[in-house]
C-alpha cells in the first residue's frame, strides 16, 4: 500500500450518512459501463482518496498485470491492480458518497469482501449500491434497461425487486449478498448492454446507470458531454446495422420484441419518476436544458 493510501486510511473523515457506490472491472463490467459510471462520478465531483486494498493478497498479476508509466515529476512508477476507495460530496445531496473502484479479485474472495466491507463500515456507511453491466439481447435503439434489485426500505422509490438470478456469479453478487448479511441496505443496479456491440466503451450504458444513480442519491449528476457521446455511439451502431443486412434484420427483431413487451410500461409511477429527475436537473443546471430522459 502506498504512503498516501496509508495516510488516507488513518485520517477517516466524518461523512454524512454515506452511501457506497461500488463497481468492479472484469466479468461484471460489460462494455466498461459500471466502471465508466464510477470514473465519471469521480471526475465531476472531485474524489478524495480513502485508501486501497493490498493487491498482493487478492490478485494474480499474470491475469491483471501492473502497469508502468511516469508520474507528474517524470519518475517511473508502477501502478498495481487493486481496489481503491474514495469519497465525494455531491452538490445538492444530503449524503456523502464512498466510491469503490475495484478489479474482480483472482483469489480469496471471502477475505476480500470482508476487508472491503470493514473499510466502508469504518466510515459509517449503512447502504451499499453495487453497479454492474451484462451483455443481453436488447436493441441499441431503445433505452438501456436497468435492473434494480435488493432490500433497502429507504429506497422504495427505486421499485426494487428481489433478485431471481441463479447461476455463476461475480464479485458484485458476492459483495451485495455479504452486505445484506451484515444488515446493510444492499442494492444492485445492472445495465443490459446490446451484445452485438458489447465492445468498450458504451456511453449510452454509462448514461443509463448514472440516471439511476441520480435516483439513489436524490441529486443530479453533471453529465458534461456524455449525452452527446451516447448519441454519437448510437449513430455509429446505426451505420453498422445499415451496412450489414443480417445485423439490421436482427436489430428490427429485437426492437419488435422490446416494444411488444414494454407496451404497458408507461405507468404513472414511471412517468412520475422521470419527471422528478427532470425537476432535479432543472434546479441544478437552470431552465436552458431539457429533461434528461433515459439513455
Amino acid at each position: 500500500m502506498s504512503e498516501q493510501a496509508e495516510r488516507s486510511r488513518d485520517a477517516v473523515p466524518q461523512l454524512r450518512d454515506p452511501v457506497v457506490l461500488a463497481a468492479f472491472e472484469g466479468w461484471n463490467d460489460a462494455a466498461e459501463a459500471a466502471s465508466g459510471a464510477l470514473d465519471h462520478l469521480a471526475r465531476v465531483w472531485g474524489e478524495t482518496p480513502l485508501g486501497e486494498l493490498d493487491p498482493e493478497e487478492y490478485h494474480d498479476f499474470q491475469v491483471n498485470r501492473p502497469v508502468t508509466g511516469f508520474d507528474e515529476d517524470g519518475h517511473r512508477r508502477i501502478t498495481w491492480p487493486t481496489t481503491r476507495l474514495a469519497w465525494v460530496r455531491p452538490p445538492g445531496a444530503e449524503r456523502d458518497v464512498v466510491l469503490v473502484h475495484g478489479i474482480e479479485p483472482s483469489m480469496r474472495w471471502r477475505s476480500y469482501t470482508a476487508e472491503l466491507l470493514d473499510r466502508v463500515a469504518a466510515v459509517g456507511a449503512r447502504t451499499v449500491v453495487t453497479l454492474g453491466a451484462l451483455l443481453a439481447d436488447v436493441p441499441h435503439t431503445r433505452p438501456i434497461p436497468i435492473t434494480s434489485t435488493g432490500d433497502a426500505p429507504s429506497m422504495e422509490h427505486l421499485a426494487l425487486e428481489p433478485s431471481r438470478y441463479e447461476g455463476p456469479t461475480g464479485i458484485v453478487g458476492v459483495v451485495a449478498e455479504a452486505a445484506a448479511e451484515r444488515g446493510l441496505a444492499s442494492v444492485s443496479l445492472w445495465a443490459a448492454v446490446p451484445h452485438y456491440v458489447g465492445q468498450s466503451p458504451s456511453p449510452k450504458a454509462v448514461l443509463a446507470l448514472l440516471g439511476r444513480v441520480e435516483e439513489v442519491l436524490g441529486a443530479p449528476v453533471p453529465l458534461e458531454d456524455l449525452a452527446e457521446e451516447a448519441e454519437a455511439w448510437e449513430r455509429g451502431v446505426d451505420e453498422l446495422a445499415g451496412e450489414d443486412e443480417e445485423i439490421g434484420e436482427y436489430v428490427q427483431q429485437l426492437e419488435q420484441a422490446k416494444d411488444t413487451a414494454e407496451l404497458p410500461e408507461a405507468s404513472g409511477e414511471a412517468i412520475a419518476r422521470e419527471f422528478e429527475r427532470y425537476l432535479r436537473r432543472r434546479g441544478d443546471e437552470g431552465p436552458r436544458r431539457g429533461p434528461a430522459g433515459p439513455a
